[in-house]
């Protein structure tokens, strides 16, 4: 009888003791993945910059620990981007914020639908909604007279105007270094802004905005309309177009914080 007591007790020891291991598991389960943080960062670079204006961020961020990825698409349509998006994408080997930079927003809006993204960074980004197009939002309000964007050519490339380069492209950046991004500029087909997208990955993702205050390129209302509607969390900053260039502190710091915020939004 002592005997049978004894091992009764014994047995509900152990299964107190299961139980608590079991709650503590689930715990430290828990804290973990609070904890988890995304490590690679993808980037999508808009028409009439490229990939490697983006040293200033590169370099923050890589000292950091970060992998990143600067994806060179050829702003020749919407596929053609997404694809090499893609092609960036499938070669991380985990969790991905996907920035994108003006023409790049429309981008990572389509492509962010990819199983290794976690969280998106609009940097005066366009946020179409399926069915949307870039056009539909890039004229939704005034342009600046800054704005240099050119009709498309005879054969439908569009470019930025050498004149108003400086105080509409990249206004808070020294006139030499203008001089040389507009001889490096980039073309990109004007049937690319004609182009709606079939995803909206920011309505699914947790999504931040950076709204340059000053842009000439983008009015910055547009970006403030786009960003409210898909509950994005907005960093505003007094700078041009290329923010990232002029301001890579708080354009990393954006992307840090992107990388600790990646889960899922309420459907």
């Amino acid at each position: 009888m002592k005997a049978k007591f004894l091992s009764t007790q014994i047995n509900c020891g152990l299964i107190t003791v299961m139980a608590l291991f079991g709650i503590m598991l689930t715990a430290t389960v828990k804290i973990q993945a609070q904890n988890v943080q995304a490590k690679n960062v993808v980037i999508v670079h808009g028409a009439f910059a490229d990939g490697s204006s983006w040293r200033g961020v590169y370099d923050i961020l890589s000292k950091k620990g970060y992998n990143i990825t600067l994806v060179q698409n050829p702003c020749s349509s919407l596929k053609d981007d997404v694809n090499a998006t893609n092609l960036a994408l499938d070669k991380q080997d985990g969790p991905v914020v996907l920035v994108g930079h003006s023409w790049g927003g429309t981008v990572i809006t389509q492509a962010g639908v990819h199983p290794k993204v976690v969280s998106l960074v609009y940097l005066s980004g366009f946020q179409p909604d399926k069915g949307e197009n870039t056009i539909k939002w890039a004229s939704s309000l005034p342009a600046a007279p800054e704005n240099g964007l050119m009709a498309p050519d005879e054969k439908g490339y569009v470019y930025y105007s050498k004149e108003k380069f400086h105080d509409g492209f990249a206004a808070d950046l020294d006139k030499k270094d203008t001089d040389f991004m507009y001889a490096a500029q980039g073309f990109i087909f004007g049937e690319c802004f004609a182009t709606p997208v079939t995803e909206a990955a920011w309505k699914t993702k947790p999504s931040f905005g950076v709204l340059p205050t000053d842009d000439k390129s983008i009015n910055p209302e547009i970006l403030r309309n786009m960003y409210t509607r898909s509950g994005s969390k907005i960093t505003e900053l007094k700078s041009s177009h290329v923010s990232y260039i002029s301001h890579p502190d708080i354009i990393s710091d954006v992307i840090i914080t992107a990388s600790k915020n990646i889960s899922s939004k309420p459907n």
